[in-house]
This record gives C-alpha cells, structure tokens and sequence, in this order.
C-alpha cells in the first residue's frame, strides 16, 4: 500500500486527456502505474500527456524531477499486463457498450481482491455491473477535469457495492490523492455531471438565442456566482463531443429539459469539439484561451 492506503499498483484504461489526468494523479501519490492503450500510436499520445503533466508539476514546485514519477509509469496494449494491480479504473470515452467490454477485459485479470472503478461522468453503474461476474467491487470515482488542478473525485456507489470498498475509496480520494471525496448513489448524471450539465445546456440555450455572448455568460457566472470557469469554456475543455453525450443520455433517462441544444448538435457535426479540435464556443488557436483555462 502507498500513502493513504491506495494500492501500490494501479491500472488506468484509456490516456485521453481524463485519463492521463487520472494516471498523473497516482503517479503523484506513489503508485506504479500500468496504462493501457489501444495501440501503439495512443500509447505514445497517452505518455506525452503525462509527460506534460509532470513537467507542469516540477514547473509547479510539487516534485523535483519529472523522471522520478515516469519510472513508475508502465504502459501497454495488453490488458493482461493489468494482473498484479489493486485498483483499475476505466477512462475510456462516454459510451456504454465501450465501457462495459473494457470493465469486463480487466475484471477477466485483475486478482480475486482488487477493485474495479468507472470514471463515467453520468452512465449508470448498475447498468455496467450487469456485465461483470463480481458486481460487488464495482464503484465509480468519477474526477473532473484538469485532474491536477480538480479538488474533486465523485464517488459512486452501485447498488451492488460492496461496503469496504465504499470506505477504502474515500480514504484513496483524500489520503492518497488528496481531494475531498463526496459519495453519491447510483442515480443519471450523478450529482455533478446532472447539475454541471443542466447550466452549461442553458448557457448554449442563452447563446444560440443571442442573450449575450459566449465571453459574457461566462464571466457571469464566474464574477457573479464564483465559479472557476464559465459553463461555455468548461464545455470546450470537457469536449462538445462528450457533453452532447451526456446530455442525450440524461434526455432518455430524465427527460426533455435535458435536450440538447441545436447549436450544440450542429458544432459537433461540424467537428467542433472544444479545445481538442482547436475550436468550439471559444478558438484554441488563440493562446489568450490556453493562458486563462
């Protein structure tokens, strides 16, 4: 066990930019960490990330030397090479089909005790416990993006899960990652993926009807109610790709106030999904974006 009692082996699917964060995030706490790819051409995308995000921490005064924690990084395109880990959390994209071979890809390796975590910001857990033999160490730990930056990890809790897992997962949220934990039950969208998205689905509304621009909504809920970033930029950093996902989920299991936005379906068909295509409510071409995100 490493400090704060996460395992001294961890496993993360999936080095998109949540992912990598993820990956980040338990290399900082100690951990050996195996990353697990696609391929050979996402393996070394996913790396780079991480990279970045150590040299940021050395930038940042948090470590010393970025190589120190990129030992302790293994990655691969075998999920075999997950076997020896006590933790695995999927960060694959928003798709439930997606989700559940790859939860069922690690549950066939890991050993007998280790835990199996969902990084899904709204599908339900109950739903993907279905497809696995041991419902029981299923749970979600659902962290926010910029992982490094983020005080925040959601804890799910599926109807299966067992207990202990429960109170070993607080204690891996803010004793080994250092965040603040809050637990939540197995309900669409959570608490804050519901919420999150219920405000960014009507600052779309207030931009497409031409109430203010997009820099404004922004700064008024940045100014006005303290939130970090406004609800248009953090859909750009989230991707426009992935809300429109959510939302439509969201739209089958609670209704229509979750509708999607015309201009967000039309941005997303035009390939404009935030800051990883370079543009979406904002252009990520400008660095003054990148120096403000």
């Amino acid at each position: 066990m490493t400090a704060g009692g996460l395992p001294a082996r961890t496993g993360v699917i999936g080095g998109g930019l949540m992912g990598a964060g993820i990956v980040h995030g338990m290399l900082m706490a100690g951990c050996e960490v195996v990353l697990l790819e696609r391929d050979v051409e996402s393996v070394s995308a996913a790396t780079s990330r991480v990279q970045r995000s150590c040299d940021k921490s050395v930038e940042r005064g948090k470590i010393t030397d970025a190589a120190e924690p990129m030992a302790r990084l293994t990655t691969t395109t075998d999920a075999a090479d997950l076997a020896g880990c006590g933790l695995v959390v999927e960060a694959v994209p928003e798709d439930e089909a997606l989700k559940r071979e790859t939860l069922q890809r690690a549950e066939a390796v890991i050993a007998a005790d280790a835990a199996l975590a969902t990084n899904t910001s709204s599908i339900s857990l109950d739903a993907l416990a279905t497809s696995l033999r041991h419902p029981e160490r299923l749970l979600g730990l659902h962290f926010f993006n910029p992982v490094p930056a983020s005080k925040l990890v959601e804890i799910v809790i599926a109807t299966a899960t067992d207990e202990a897992w429960r109170e070993r997962a607080v204690g891996w949220v803010r004793d080994g990652l250092g965040k603040t934990p809050v637990v939540v039950a197995d309900s669409p969208g959570f608490a804050s993926s519901r919420l999150g998205v219920a405000i960014g689905l009507e600052a779309i509304r207030m931009l497409e009807s031409g109430v203010a621009s997009a820099e404004d909504i922004d700064a008024a809920m940045s100014l006005g109610y303290g939130h970090p970033m406004g609800p248009l930029k953090l859909t750009d950093l989230v991707g426009l790709d992935t809300r429109l996902g959510i939302a439509r989920y969201l739209e089958r299991e609670l209704g229509p106030r979750f509708a999607p936005p015309q201009l967000l379906v039309d941005l997303v068909e035009q390939g404009h999904h935030g800051r990883k295509t370079g543009r979406g409510f904002y252009d990520w071409n400008d660095d003054t974006q990148e120096k403000t995100a």
